[in-house]
């Protein structure tokens, strides 16, 4: 679909007729080749001042969505008809997304949705998102090894599954199937919607009092870390959006005024969500590896349906050694003969209900699995199965990682490319990350009384634990 663009230098404009309230800034191009941002145009800004005021009514979420819709049908239309999708922050602001290019994109004969400020504002947002999302075949070669590798597949087909629910959702309302998705003049493609949602993904905040939105020059703003941040976002109490100096910051004229995407992001979210890692990180920080239930577990399907966390484990880094987290683990590594059992019940209104026991006791919430499990005189075995669970797991992706080494070293061609360089950041920083891991992990193997433990397996087995006589 076609996009209008406005050049940056024309924000200032669209501001003042949107009562948005600079002080001291400018929102522009950046020296060199670094795009653009907020830069400074007065000196001697004070610390903990605000720069940056952005009207409530102009904020993109949720539920500004909604209000937009009670005065544009066919906004309106979209929303009703993708159902619970639009309820969500994501599904209500692409959307939204959506009906503003489309709006620019029609003739005004034929003219979809109401122009409003936010109509004009997308066409400042670059034309293009550096995001994985859009990385050829080749170029996703270099991710081989990577937690990237698996998120990035699972986002596209995510992307896939949304784009098709819109398709078959709205391809009744005659609008839409005549500019979206009639073969003679419909103009939307997977790649439009790869496009809106990298608009959304790489500008979203989490604003204060708000949740999940787009904050129109805001999010102009560029991203730098730990004492390298300048500002702070949040809301006043006229549920407007302010940007604000930190403490301790005082700038000057042109110095670029920065903030974080989130210093606690790992090197596989910054580039899957931004498109960049941030040249002074030197470790991965966090990254999230898949888990299997193996195929020979007689209960495989039953603990894949009570499970409610992410089929995984995530490996972080605290402080400077490793730590994990992930409750699927502990339902992987115990079975039926260590005291888990599921059970078909049958509920009041003649349906079936799959309910999981740990000793004849009913789990309410499976989350709950490993504060059990500690509480169980058998706690050394099982914590000596999820470790080796997760070592077998990263050396694994270890052994992906290096196998993938000499296809990685034949991409010649693009060797000098941004993506080239960045994939073997990822790869290099997850590499040791891992290591320390697994290394760490080795310590934490031995069980102290081991055998003593296990002789008394029969016993513990199937004893009902403290929590279970206290319903």
């Amino acid at each position: 679909m076609r996009r209008e663009h406005l050049a940056i230098e024309d924000l200032r404009a669209w501001a003042a007729l949107s009562d948005v309230s600079y002080s001291g800034i400018t929102i522009g191009r950046l020296s060199g080749d670094r795009g653009c941002g907020i830069i400074t145009t007065a000196e001697n800004i004070g610390e903990e001042s605000i720069i940056l005021t952005v009207p409530s009514h102009l904020i993109l979420s949720l539920e500004n969505v909604w209000i937009h819709a009670k005065s544009d049908q066919h906004l309106k239309e979209v929303l009703d008809a993708v159902g619970e999708y639009s309820r969500t922050a994501r599904g209500a602001i692409l959307i939204f997304l959506l009906l503003q290019i489309t709006h620019s994109a029609t003739s005004d004969s034929e003219k979809v949705g109401v122009s409003n400020p936010l109509t004009q504002y997308v066409k400042f947002l670059p034309e293009k998102v550096p995001l994985p999302t859009f990385w050829t075949e080749e170029e996703r070669e270099l991710l081989a090894g990577t937690s990237l590798e698996a998120a990035l597949d699972a986002k596209l087909k995510s992307l896939d599954r949304e784009f098709t629910h819109l398709q078959d959702s709205t391809a009744s309302i005659g609008w839409c199937q005549r500019h979206w998705w009639s073969t003679e003049r419909g103009t939307l493609t997977f790649d439009d919607w790869k496009q809106i949602d990298a608009m959304y993904r790489s500008r979203a905040l989490d604003l204060p009092g708000t949740g999940h939105a787009m904050v129109p020059a805001i999010d102009m703003a560029n991203h730098a870390s730990g004492d390298a941040t300048i500002a702070l976002y949040d809301t006043d109490p006229d549920r407007d959006a302010v940007l604000l100096l930190r403490s301790g910051k005082n700038l000057q004229a042109n110095d670029e005024v920065t903030i974080t995407y989130g210093d606690g992001k790992g090197a596989c979210e910054m580039l899957f969500s931004y498109g960049f890692i941030e040249d002074t990180m030197i470790s991965a920080q966090e990254l999230f590896l898949d888990l299997e239930i193996p195929d020979d577990d007689p209960v495989k399907l039953a603990k894949k349906a009570v499970a409610k966390s992410a089929p995984g484990f995530k490996l972080f880094l605290e402080e400077e050694s490793i730590g994990w987290e992930g409750d699927f683990v502990w339902l992987v590594c115990v079975n039926e003969e260590d005291g888990l059992d599921f059970r078909l019940l049958q509920t009041h209104d003649g349906g079936k209900e799959l309910q999981v026991f740990w000793k004849d006791c009913e789990m309410h919430d499976v989350s709950k699995l490993r504060g059990l499990l500690e509480e169980d005189r058998l706690w050394e075995v099982f914590h000596l199965r999820v470790i080796a669970t997760l070592q077998d797991r990263i050396e694994q992706q270890l052994l992906a990682l290096e196998q993938s080494k000499n296809r990685i070293g034949s991409l010649e061609h693009i060797r000098e490319s941004d993506i080239y360089r960045t994939a073997l950041t990822l790869r290099k920083l997850e590499e040791e990350l891992m290591l320390q891991a697994y290394e760490e992990f080795e310590h934490k193997v031995f069980v102290p009384n081991e055998r003593d433990v296990i002789l008394d397996a029969n016993a513990a087995c199937f004893r009902k634990p403290s929590w279970c006589n206290q319903r």
